[in-house]
């Protein structure tokens, strides 16, 4: 039987630090959880070095890399983590993998969660659900995360999609479609979805509820004002969707969910699908796909038939008797990570860990 490598991971969230121990994509033993918030570098480095060698004295066997996700802007190839904003005394640059390497002996790894994600989702999660349930193989995935912050990731034949500065995917730069001089971030997040109730309701930001709340008031689950409620998620729909179109036709591939807003998606998932397939106008009057590929709700059980229904028709061969099959209409499946977004960064740093190991 095949002895797989352990690897060493961490979800670096702004709360906790939460450190395991992988094989063959498995979580093996206990997670280690330490509280992120730090006076300065030096405690917070040392909660890094304890929390991996916590996790690799409960491995089952010696540890073969680490590799984890972690803020930026960064230099994640060279592993140095830049001038952060929640984490100001990473100021001037830290070689975080270096430090590693040297305290560990054995190979580092890092990249940012969004990118982790999406590998996690392509190889275990959302995209081999659908490609498991799809007459067709699908290798290109938009991974994109809604919580703290608005983060994305590209993955295409089974490797991340990085660029030549580590920024491929960093979707949070894209503007606003309500206001060009704002990022999507400042809708696409935690923050975002508060100040739009707080806009429809009329409230202080201060007055304002959590966003499950928020999501149960729009559900009619929690007395509240429930327009309000609908109308923040709607518009949270329209500024996902012109993100997720502008990203989709440069990636041409499915596109998987994730982060603490993801699950409030029936109440945003349903218009962002909706608007992914709707129309440019011409000068002429007439109109054209605002994306060349259609896009089908994974939770809606007439678009997933519909995405699933291979129904081909036959093109003759020009100069010949012959026919080929061809189904002319392109898709693409949006859906919710299935694998939850912690398990899928775990799983996403134990894969990239392993195609760097295997090159």
């Amino acid at each position: 039987m095949k002895e797989y490598p352990v690897i060493l991971v961490l979800d670096a969230g702004g709360t906790n630090l939460v450190f395991n121990a992988v094989q063959n994509g498995h979580v093996v033993g206990k997670p280690v959880i330490l509280p992120a918030k730090s006076e300065n570098l030096n405690e917070f480095l040392q909660k890094l070095i304890a929390g991996f060698k916590t996790v690799g004295e409960q491995s089952p066997k010696t540890p073969s890399a680490i590799s984890f996700c972690f803020p930026g802007p960064a230099d994640y190839e060279r592993g140095i983590i830049g001038d952060l904003e929640n984490l100001p005394f990473f100021k001037g640059g830290v070689p975080l993998k270096k430090m590693l390497e040297n305290k560990f002996g054995i190979p580092v790894f890092i990249n940012n969660d969004g990118d982790l994600f999406a590998l996690g989702e392509a190889l275990g999660g959302l995209q081999a659900e659908i490609n498991f349930a799809s007459k067709k193989i699908y290798r290109n995935l938009l991974g994109v995360t809604l919580g703290t912050g608005f983060g994305g990731g590209i993955v295409t034949n089974g490797r991340l999609f990085t660029g030549d500065n580590s920024a491929a995917g960093e979707i949070n730069r894209m503007s606003n479609i309500f206001d060009r001089n704002q990022s999507v971030e400042e809708v696409l997040s935690i923050r975002g979805i508060k100040k739009l109730f707080a806009e429809k309701a009329g409230v202080t930001i201060i007055d304002v509820p959590e966003p499950y709340d928020i999501y149960r008031i729009g559900m009619g689950e929690k007395p509240g004002n429930r327009d309000a409620a609908l109308a923040a998620w709607e518009d949270f729909a329209v500024v996902l969707a012109d993100a997720i179109a502008n990203a989709v036709t440069l990636v041409d591939g499915n596109v998987v969910i994730g982060g603490g807003l993801s699950g409030a998606y029936p109440l945003f998932l349903d218009k962002t699908v909706e608007l992914l397939n709707g129309y440019f106008k011409k000068e002429t009057g007439e109109t054209v796909p605002r994306m060349e590929i259609k896009a089908y709700n994974w939770h809606n059980k007439k678009c997933k038939e519909d995405f699933l229904n291979y129904s081909p028709k036959k093109v003759a061969v020009p100069f010949s008797d012959e026919y080929v099959e061809w189904d002319e209409t392109k898709k693409i499946a949006v859906g919710i990570s299935t694998l939850g977004t912690s398990q899928a960064v775990a799983l996403g740093a134990y894969h990239y860990a392993m195609n760097h190991l295997d090159d």
